[in-house]
């Protein structure tokens, strides 16, 4: 069956890391949200309901029937059995809002819904961008058990120290692990196919290092720290959530964070995650315009895609970075950074767009990943309308 992701309720809400991708894309644990119900579900069927400039690139539903299902959720055992046993017509709310419903996607209309049925248990949901950092421990258990479960850990090296419970540990039989020391008593940790754990490394979890990317040389990771796939992070990071395709490959620290995909931090770049006065940490939000309280007192960076810090570059608690933007001006930047911005402070000028498609074709070429014409008409998009 078609497995349909909504972006109805929550897209504007994840800005800017939604700018270039529907919510189902977005990383937490180890897994995206889709690649998540894709196991969850056994589907091999995906499609989105997102916003017209993504839809190019992210597929449309086909018109037969369908499961159509809001993704940012951990499900419980019994709400992933009450999403498998809907019937057409019926569907699952959850805090006023519709989750899922089995519906036929010829004449997609809330009307042909017949019966609501409220979940009563309560959900891990996530609403905004801190959510993927605030709850990344509870997705990292989440996704370790589904992906770990009935298969067996390769071995790790002796040349590495190790505390905790073997079963809270899984290395994949390509990863490569040696002389550093891994710590599960605070979480499970995850090392991916073809990663690699480089000598000195210091890691204590939960911790997810995904696909083909590594930890350098000496890093110091605290949990609850997901690394998406092809990417490296050296230095001192806590609480961080990488999607992929990116770098903070050298010393410098980087707490509470959730960065995108095609982002690079320069050489000792910092990222503050505590202010001085322990207030509460206000973060810009793209709907309203404004900056808004989060509820937290740890609260680190925010940024788009295919952004880039020089080195040396220190952000303020509370920064967001759209796409494409480039900070390389002395002092500290503002707590907003607007896509495309060429230098990183308020008032300057906008990056070429001609430039930034031929930057982004040259990282992802890097990672031998096309950049293609839906990129290319993403970005333009981006860059005319926000």
């Amino acid at each position: 069956m078609q497995l349909v992701f909504s972006d109805a309720q929550f897209w504007g809400d994840f800005l800017p890391l939604t700018f270039t991708r529907p919510v189902a894309e977005m990383r937490c644990g180890i897994l995206t949200f889709s690649e998540r119900w894709q196991k969850l579900l056994d589907s091999a069927q995906i499609s989105y309901i997102t916003e017209d400039f993504l839809q190019e690139k992210f597929q449309k539903p086909e018109k037969v029937e369908s499961l159509f299902l809001v993704p940012n959720f951990l499900p419980t055992e019994k709400v992933l059995g009450q999403i498998k046993d809907l019937k057409t017509g019926e569907a699952l709310v959850y805090d006023n809002e519709l989750l899922a419903v089995r519906i036929n996607m010829d004449n997609f209309s809330l009307n042909q819904i017949e019966k609501m049925t409220d979940i009563e248990e309560k959900l891990t949901f996530f609403k905004q961008p801190t959510d993927l950092f605030s709850f990344n421990e509870e997705a990292i258990n989440f996704d370790f058990d589904l992906l770990t479960k009935g298969r067996k850990s390769a071995e790790l090296s002796e040349t590495n120290g190790f505390l905790g419970n073997k079963q809270d540990l899984f290395i994949e039989e390509s990863a490569a692990v040696e002389f550093s020391t891994l710590n599960t008593k605070t979480g499970k940790i995850y090392i991916g196919k073809d990663a690699e754990v480089m000598e000195g490394c210091n890691l204590r979890g939960p911790i997810a290092l995904c696909e083909g990317s590594k930890f350098n040389l000496g890093s110091k990771i605290y949990g609850a720290t997901t690394v998406g796939p092809h990417s490296k992070v050296g230095g001192e990071v806590t609480n961080i959530v990488i999607f992929g395709y990116s770098n903070k490959g050298h010393d410098g620290f980087v707490g509470n964070s959730v960065i995108g995909e095609w982002c690079n931090l320069g050489a000792d770049t910092n990222s503050s995650n505590l202010k001085n006065n322990y207030a509460e940490v206000k973060l810009w939000n793209y709907r309203t315009k404004r900056f808004a309280n989060t509820g937290l007192q740890f609260a680190g960076l925010i940024m788009g895609d295919h952004s880039k810090s020089a080195i040396n570059t220190q952000f303020n608690t509370g920064t967001v970075v759209g796409v494409a933007a480039n900070i390389f001006k002395s002092g500290f930047p503002p707590n907003l950074i607007d896509s495309f911005s060429w230098g990183g402070m308020k008032g300057d000028e906008k990056f070429k767009l001609e430039k930034a498609y031929e930057v982004a074709e040259l990282a992802m070429a890097r990672r031998k990943v096309p950049f293609t014409e839906e990129d290319r008409e993403i970005l333009k998009h981006i860059y005319i309308n926000f």
